[in-house]
């Protein structure tokens, strides 16, 4: 090799050009400085990053990514490079010694001339590029590697192969890779050994013969069966990839792949082997005859076997009888993508809808008390005019919903953190001072009762209260003015320094205890309350005291105040990477993290909750589809972040539950499914980073749910996969989708949280529900359920209520229903005609004695008003046939029987007695008196203190009491419902006046019997 860095003495040098010692000088300096330059600002992102890690005591995941990297791109630059050298300088060594003059030659005279003298250095250079290239794609490339090395068994094999899943999650792209690199390396070193070969004479193009060399006939003949061989290798891992690939109705394994497409493959295999072997045969044989033949049949038979071929049989032996072909690849779809999205368990039930006012509706009222009417994205105006005393004050757009024990019930609240936007700091002082040293967090949390209800959760009586504010870092929007959070919880840490909206870095610390605070700390209070100040005492992420790390900072963020500041000293901290995703994300990059972080208090601090996903696109015979659409609503802002190159995915599982500390930052991973096999290699492969399941506190336990990607996945998949029998899911027999938004043209409805009872349930569940319409109609098909209390031993059972054929109105027919009852039109005629513009809430559905109830809280905000806010105004309501209208759901509900809604659930009982008719008189039984709209009333509100009795009983565990009050309110109920004449039985009296007392005993006579 020694050749190569020689003078060659059949060339003649050319002559040596001068650079003036100035230039050369500038151009060194010039060149220095660059690198110099970029080396710096490399090194401090590399140095910062892992000091971050270290903090976040994550210091593993960086070692093991950095190894990992660094590896990957030394084992494949370096191959890479030394192939595509060593083909280089064995295309030069064994140059022609003489070249034939020809018009070809002395034209490529000139070149030699350019190239001979820094033959070495671009040799060097040439390999040193690709090699970069190479390794970039190889350190790329972390992800396979490390699932191949660590990857376990699924312990489920694929139905035609037979191989076991995990080889085509964890071992098939890792391959795939390989011999892709394995034939790029060949391509860039047949084109760089034939550039040498054809500038140094070894190939000919303008020759009549003897066109190439012997040398460059063997080193080509090399490379190109080499290349033929990886290719043979690339056909038979591509009969793997059948099994994951799209088709025209599923994703997988079809009639014509597994009759046509594989067996061509396996042909095209054995063609490759036979013509690798010519080729290698051309070392001694010197004939390209052979080889050419080999090549071109390999090239006709891709042509034909592997397009032609399946073609033909899809046309016409497939698409004539397509049903009866595909029918057990489409089985074996089915049952695939229902295991892999989880959705194989689900239940469907037959569920009646028959709305019948008769049954049991006395208890609507209570069995809808949990009804969340606060819009967690309407309400968010409202806390941000009511509870922010402060310009940069913020809350998140859509709000969160989590449950507490207020008092002796549980009851879901819409919360929001209290967070720092600096956005609203007045211009003039949005200095570096302040920005990163005085306003560095936030305070408190927001909260409402999501059922619009107060501390007691009885039934409302009026409207929304008005907003007032406490103290302790708690904002009631609505509800009652004491402490409930501070007092369910115990108290917590109200200062935020991590969060969804926090700066991009602050300084915290003070060099000494006797210094003065300059953190400002944002009031909790209303508007008079005092502004104070404080330090940061938390962990932290890393300490800035030493000059080398200010420097290295003040490289990173190309700011000189990191080492000329007075406000950063020997003891101060710099706080970044803030936002509980970007933290989840960073040090656990393999998973997929959900884009909604909900808080919660747990043991004392707010803590930022966040759902990881581990998927995949290789899981065989599943539907792949992609996430974004799948997980896309009115309510999506930004979409879960992906750790997979591509956005679709055809496997989800929720393995991880991640917590982040809103004032130390503190990441904890969770363990959350523990069964998944890919959760189980990152674990391997990331050791120690990953917290057993068990290690979950019972204080963290009681605020996990089911997250709500994971539910929009997995609704959207069921609504095709509901259906089990090929036949019919080849002709979209009872076919479902989501229904669209009814106020968001283009978007699907998002699924709400809701305390659900199911038919055969006792209590309500905490749960996360959808629903279901026809492919192309608007009519309701189904109502879809999941448990989403983490402590219930049925978390994440999800239940089907699925409709008869009748029409049962969907989302979209009831919204047009309300929009057009004259009722609601005449209740929000005075508001609109005042200059307030109607805001419909979520429109909810949940299943109800047996019917489906929906509810839809109707907001107002003021037209042309940028200090306005919806405010909740009315609530609707509709059952069967029946809308009901009223300020509150109790109201509305009252409009629904007829009664007066303001006497709903508050009047009582009468005293019985007598009452007299026109002909006679009514002996015994108590009963209510008065008009018959009072009757109702007082009728309904003794079923309501009976049902409430009943419930006590039932929790005391006294089941003959619970029985007894049970029937009573049944009885109540029913002759409510004969007086309003719901129930098609005609009621006797008059509207105005009480002739006759509707008791059990009670029996009229004369004109009024009849």
């Amino acid at each position: 090799m020694s050749e190569l860095f020689a003078d060659d003495p059949r060339d003649t040098p050319p002559p040596e050009r001068e650079v003036p010692r100035r230039s050369r000088a500038l151009i060194i300096t010039a060149v220095v400085v660059v690198l110099g330059f970029f080396g710096l600002t490399t090194f401090a992102a590399f140095y910062t990053d892992r000091l971050w890690f270290i903090g976040a005591d994550f210091g593993s995941v960086f070692t093991t990514l950095f190894w990992t990297r660094t590896g990957l791109f030394l084992v494949f630059g370096a191959l890479m490079g030394i192939v595509v050298g060593v083909n280089m300088w064995l295309a030069y060594r064994h140059r022609p010694t003489f070249r034939l003059p020809s018009p070809e030659q002395t034209g490529l005279d000139r070149y030699r001339e350019a190239v001979t003298p820094i033959r070495t250095w671009l040799l060097v250079g040439v390999a040193l590029l690709l090699g970069v290239f190479a390794g970039t794609s190889g350190a790329g490339e972390w992800r396979s590697y490390l699932l191949w090395r660590n990857g376990t068994s699924f312990g489920d094999e694929d139905p035609y192969f037979g191989r076991d899943i995990g080889f085509y999650v964890f071992d098939l792209p890792w391959l795939h890779f390989l011999v892709d690199f394995t034939m790029a390396v060949v391509v860039v070193a047949l084109i760089a050994a034939a550039v040498v070969h054809y500038l140094y004479g070894g190939i000919r193009l303008q020759a009549s013969h003897d066109r190439l060399s012997g040398a460059a006939q063997v080193q080509l003949s090399v490379l190109l069966g080499i290349f033929v061989l990886a290719k043979g290798v690339d056909y038979y891992l591509d009969r793997f990839d059948l099994v994951t690939q799209d088709g025209e109705l599923f994703t997988g394994m079809s009639y014509t792949d597994d009759h046509a497409v594989l067996p061509a493959k396996n042909i095209l295999m054995g063609i490759a082997v036979i013509c690798a072997v010519l080729f290698f045969l051309n070392i001694w044989r010197r004939t390209w005859i052979l080889p050419s033949m080999g090549l071109a049949l390999l090239a006709l038979s891709a042509v034909l076997l592997g397009l032609i071929w399946p073609g033909i049989v899809q046309q016409f032996q497939v698409n004539p009888s397509q049903a009866d072909k595909e029918e057990e690849y489409i089985q074996a779809n089915i049952e695939a993508t229902r295991s892999a999205y989880d959705v194989a368990d689900v239940e469907t039930e037959q569920y009646t809808a028959s709305a019948d006012l008769s049954t049991g509706l006395a208890s609507l009222d209570r069995q809808t008390s949990s009804v969340p009417l606060v819009d967690p994205q309407l309400v968010r105006a409202a806390f941000e005019q009511e509870q922010q005393v402060r310009a940069y004050y913020s809350v998140a757009d859509v709000l969160d919903v989590d449950r507490y024990s207020v008092g002796e019930e549980e009851r879901a609240l819409v919360l929001a953190v209290r967070e720092l936007d600096q956005s609203g700091i007045n211009e003039g002082d949005r200095n570096w001072s302040n920005l990163h040293t005085v306003y560095t967090h936030g305070n408190g949390i927001i909260a409402a009762y999501a059922n619009a209800r107060p501390r007691d959760n009885s039934a409302q009586e009026g409207g929304a209260e008005g907003t007032q504010a406490q103290d302790a870092g708690i904002e009631w929007a609505e509800g009652d003015t004491e402490d409930e959070l501070t007092e369910a919880t115990g108290g917590f840490e109200t200062r935020v320094y991590y969060g969804e909206q926090s700066p991009e870095y602050s300084i915290v610390g003070k060099a000494d205890e006797d210094d003065k605070d300059v953190e400002l700390n944002l009031p909790t209070g209303g508007d008079e309350a005092a502004e104070t100040t404080t330090t940061y005492d938390g962990e932290g992420d890393v300490a800035i005291g030493g000059f080398f790390n200010q420097l290295m900072y003040a490289v990173k963020y190309g700011e000189p105040n990191f080492l000329l500041s007075g406000r950063v000293n020997e003891n101060s901290k710099i706080l970044y990477n803030r936002q509980p995703l970007d933290r989840v994300r960073k040090v656990a990059p393999w998973l997929t993290v959900d884009a909604d972080a909900y808080p919660a208090i747990v043991d004392g601090r707010i803590l930022w909750i966040l759902d990881g996903y581990t998927t995949t696109d290789r899981y065989p015979q599943a539907q792949r589809e992609s996430l974004d659409t799948m997980t896309d609503d009115s309510l999506d802002t930004q979409g879960a972040l992906r750790a997979i190159p591509t956005d679709e995915i055809n496997y989800m599982r929720n393995a991880v539950k991640a917590t982040v500390d809103a004032y130390s930052g503190e990441v904890t991973l969770y363990a959350w499914d523990e069964e998944d096999p890919i959760l189980e290699a990152w674990s391997n492969a990331f050791p120690g980073t990953v917290t057993p399941k068990s290690e979950i506190s019972d204080g963290l336990l009681e605020h996990l749910r089911y997250p709500e990607d994971l539910f929009k996945v997995q609704r959207y998949q069921f609504a095709r996969y509901h259906v089990t029998d090929p036949r019919d899911f080849y002709q979209g027999n009872n076919r479902w989708e989501v229904p669209e938004d009814p106020y968001t043209n283009g978007t699907l409805q998002p699924p709400y949280r809701l305390f659900v009872r199911n038919p055969d349930d006792a209590e309500e569940t905490f749960s996360l529900t959808s629903t279901f319409v026809p492919y192309g109609k608007n009519n309701l098909a189904s109502f879809v359920s999941v448990n989403a209390d983490a402590t219930s031993e049925e978390y994440g059972r999800i239940r089907v209520l699925q409709l008869p054929n009748e029409q049962t109105d969907g989302p979209g027919l009831v919204a047009n229903d309300f929009t057009s009852d004259e009722g609601v039109r005449q209740a929000l005629l005075p508001l609109q005609s005042g200059g307030a513009k109607p805001v419909y809430g979520n429109l909810l559905t949940l299943p109800v004695e047996n019917g489906l109830l929906y509810v839809q809280p109707v907001y107002t905000t003021r037209e042309l008003s940028d200090a306005s806010y919806p405010i909740l105004q009315y609530v609707l309501t509709k059952y069967g046939d029946e809308v009901g209208v009223g300020n509150t759901l109790t109201e509305s509900l009252g409009d629904l029987l007829g009664a007066e809604a303001g006497d709903l659930g508050n009047g009582s009982s009468g005293d019985g007695g007598e009452g007299s008719g026109d002909g006679g008189e009514g002996n015994g039984g108590d009963g209510p008196t008065g008009t018959r709209q009072e009757q109702i009333a007082q009728l309904l509100a003794t079923a309501e203190e009976a049902f409430a009795a009943a419930q006590e009983a039932l929790a005391d565990g006294d089941l003959a009491t619970y029985q007894e009050q049970v029937e009573a309110a049944e009885r109540a109920v029913s002759e409510a419902l004969s007086l309003s004449g719901k129930s098609g039985v005609a009621s006797g009296g008059e509207d105005e006046e009480g002739s006759g007392t509707p008791g059990e005993e009670s029996s009229p006579s004369g004109d009024a019997a009849e």
